[in-house]
């Protein structure tokens, strides 16, 4: 009963390290930041609709390498019916050539590393 001091600096304690992130944001900058990676083309269609892409394009491209490394498939049939090599250097680095425009940018905004330049040659932007 006489720790009541101590129940409420910790939870002033608590609540500091829970909003730090907010506070530290708004300090620092720019907290409406979002990149905005160039798309280096003329084509009109990626191989699905920019939503998908921007959400699960790392999955898309996982289950392209299984599907070519393990079944041999080549093909990616989009959800419009359009058709696709399964590549990620014939046919994704054909319109984001830059890396550093294109990738990077939103990689390093949300501090992953991918690992495709473990096996394919980076583009000449990078």
């Amino acid at each position: 009963m006489h720790d009541g001091g101590k129940i409420i600096a910790g939870l002033i304690i608590f609540l500091v390290l829970v909003t730090f992130p907010i506070w530290y944001t708004m300090a620092g900058g720019n907290p409406d930041y979002r990149p905005d990676p160039k798309v280096m083309t003329d084509e009109k269609n990626c191989v699905e609709s920019t939503e998908y892409m921007k959400a699960w394009h790392m999955d898309l491209l996982n289950e392209w390498r299984d599907i070519v490394v393990r079944d041999g498939e080549r093909i990616h049939i989009s959800s419009d019916g359009r058709k696709y090599e399964m590549s990620l250097t014939n046919t994704c680095l054909k319109c984001h050539s830059d890396k550093k425009a294109f990738c990077d940018q939103c990689h390093d905004y949300v501090g992953v590393s991918p690992y495709c330049w473990d096996c394919h040659i980076e583009t000449e932007g990078d």
